[in-house]
């Protein structure tokens, strides 16, 4: 939006490859913003009009990112109430939340999972192998050589 502000309101939403380079440096951005407070998104030649080439160049904070994605993270904890509602199990009798995906290293996120669950998740398992973890447990638990364990699917 303040791209088109500042360029006489050209609208990179109408440009292919600017939107495929502009969601590769939010990838990024959103990947720098779990550990640092802001971060600066650059992508020079974003796009050309009449004029001539136009850059985009923007600092991002995480207060801002977050506040952009509080929707979708509030979001996600319905599904979770769902699980365990469908499973009668109140979210204090879980031992530990083992968070899955990349998103979950948003501190937003690990927050908003706290405050549901009443704990801090666990970070013992790097998000991007929980998957992994979780279909040698649900393995395990399918040949009777794994008990007592819960997996909740809450996509």
């Amino acid at each position: 939006k303040r791209f088109a502000e500042s360029n006489n309101g050209l609208d990179l939403r109408k440009d292919r490859m600017a939107l495929q380079r502009l969601k590769e440096a939010a990838e990024r951005a959103k990947h720098e913003l779990s550990s640092a407070p802001e971060t600066e998104v650059n992508l020079p030649f974003i796009t050309a009009d009449a004029s001539g080439p136009k850059h985009l160049t923007e600092t991002v904070d995480r207060a801002t990112f977050e506040a952009l994605v509080t929707d979708l993270v509030d979001r996600t904890i319905e599904p979770c109430r769902i699980a365990l509602k469908d499973a009668g199990i109140p979210a204090q009798q879980i031992n530990q939340v083992l968070l899955v995906g990349g998103m979950t290293r948003m501190p937003r996120v690990q927050a908003k999972v706290k405050e549901f669950f009443g704990r801090e998740p666990h970070k013992g398992i790097n998000p991007d192998e929980v998957v992994a973890v979780g279909a040698a447990i649900q393995g395990g638990v399918l040949k009777g050589e794994v008990k007592d364990v819960l997996l909740l699917d809450v996509t």
